[in-house]
């Protein structure tokens, strides 16, 4: 017999668009406030898994474990926005 297990995506609050190698698998939804005002959600672990090779291609992926966009959601990611 197999059960289903349900799981919450945790909403986490930036100030900027942020994939981390530490966030991975936690499920996380983050929802975003620019410095102007501009607002925007997505799917942390959608986006890593569409574009896992692009980001492990990446200089800073790869020297500092994680990529940010202080400005945007960068069009790359725009797929895994959340409504």
């Amino acid at each position: 017999m197999s059960k289903k297990i349900k799981t919450s995506q945790v909403v986490k609050e930036s100030k900027r668009f942020v994939l981390s190698k530490k966030m991975v698998g936690e499920n996380l939804i983050i929802s975003v406030t620019t410095k102007t005002g501009k607002k925007f959600k997505y799917d942390h672990d959608g986006v890593y898994s569409i574009n896992q090779e692009k980001l492990e291609n990446m200089e800073c992926w790869n020297k500092y474990g994680n990529y940010t966009n202080s400005n945007n959601l960068p069009t790359w990611s725009r797929e895994c926005e959340v409504k």
